[in-house]
């Protein structure tokens, strides 16, 4: 039965509502064409009605086929609201002058058919849509009173039914639409909620780099895809030389412009599969993947340039900035964390040798 829903409505959420609407007003069409088609048969009213029958309930196919295929994306209205209500309209209308002593029932078609509209119809097309409703209604009512003789006391009443229940459908339709549109808004905060929460997981706040606890993740996940292919991959941890000095004499605001700027010179001159997180302070990691020293030790030595070629502009002048790594290959049956400490004494080794340079782990 699930099956056989999304084949008829998609999976789409959008898309299967404008198809329910559609499915709605046609099934309605098609009761009250089943009706008049009776009456047809067994000669209670004329031909025309049996052609009617066939007809509304065919144009509604039409209607649904042109919503389910896409077609009707290339209007500006992809539920074809105002056809089917106009549509509806004046079928209701036609078969209300041919159905006789039965054409109060299409009354409850007409509504079936404005309540459909109502899933996707905005204030403005229900407005315009009730008012041709009445109109088209209160001419078949005209042309129907026109044949009986003295005051056509149902068809006023008729009327007057008509009069009340289309604005009654055009306030409740503004206030659905209302609702629809809070909803819309609600929704799309609670998405731009989401976002920003999964970026305050991820993500470092000031450089917008990964955070280190993802960053974890990340080398975690390159460790078992490694187990399972034999590859391997190498890690990087990179300092600012002579941070801690600059950032207490020149203060925090400069230190944050150093870290920003550092951030953003790493991640031009890191690979798509590479991944380059703040590791904490002025200390940074870079994940090599499926990388041997040879390889990882250029694009390691790339960062180091870029950063080094670089200025940062401050209040009073520029700095340059320099900075030390460590490299480590992992080894086979070795831990992430194991591989990421011989990173970090390669690192110290780069600072006692006179930073602003790389060293790579044994």
């Amino acid at each position: 039965m699930r099956h056989l829903l999304d084949l008829l409505l998609t999976t789409d959420p959008v898309q299967r509502t404008r198809l329910v609407q559609a499915v709605m007003i046609g099934v309605a069409l098609s009761v009250g064409g089943l009706g008049l088609l009776v009456l047809a048969l067994v000669g209670v009213l004329p031909a025309a009605a049996l052609l009617w029958a066939l007809l509304a309930p065919a144009g509604a196919l039409l209607l649904y086929l042109a919503i389910r295929s896409g077609w009707s994306r290339r209007f500006e209205d992809p539920s074809l609201t105002m056809v089917q209500i106009i549509g509806g309209s004046v079928a209701c209308a036609l078969a209300y002058g041919l159905a006789g002593a039965a054409r109060g029932g299409f009354f409850l078609v007409l509504m079936v058919v404005l309540m459909g509209a109502m899933l996707s119809a905005t204030p403005q097309q229900m407005r315009r849509g009730s008012v041709f409703a009445a109109v088209a209604l209160g001419l078949a009512m005209l042309w129907r009173g026109l044949q009986q003789p003295g005051w056509p006391w149902v068809e006023t009443v008729h009327f007057g039914l008509v009069a009340t229940m289309l604005p009654a459908a055009s306030v409740l339709t503004t206030r659905l639409a209302g609702m629809r549109q809070r909803s819309r808004r609600q929704q799309q905060d609670l998405e731009a909620a989401l976002v920003r929460i999964r970026e305050l997981a991820t993500r470092d706040e000031l450089t917008g780099l990964v955070n280190r606890r993802h960053m974890r993740e990340l080398m975690e996940r390159e460790h078992q895809r490694c187990i399972r292919s034999g590859r391997t991959f190498c890690l990087a941890v990179l300092d600012i030389d002579q941070f801690k000095p600059l950032n207490d004499t020149r203060g925090r605001g400069i230190g944050d412009a150093v870290l920003r700027s550092v951030a953003h010179e790493a991640m031009r001159r890191v690979r798509v599969s590479d991944a380059f997180g703040r590791w904490g302070g002025d200390r940074f990691v870079l994940l090599l993947c499926d990388a041997r020293c040879p390889l990882a030790k250029g694009g390691v030595e790339r960062v180091r340039s870029g950063i080094g070629a670089m200025q940062v502009a401050v209040p009073g002048g520029a700095l340059g900035i320099t900075l030390s790594a460590g490299m480590a290959e992992h080894h086979a049956g070795e831990t992430v964390e194991q591989t990421l400490d011989r990173a970090e004494r390669a690192l110290a080794e780069a600072k006692e040798q006179g930073r602003d340079r790389l060293v790579c782990a044994a």
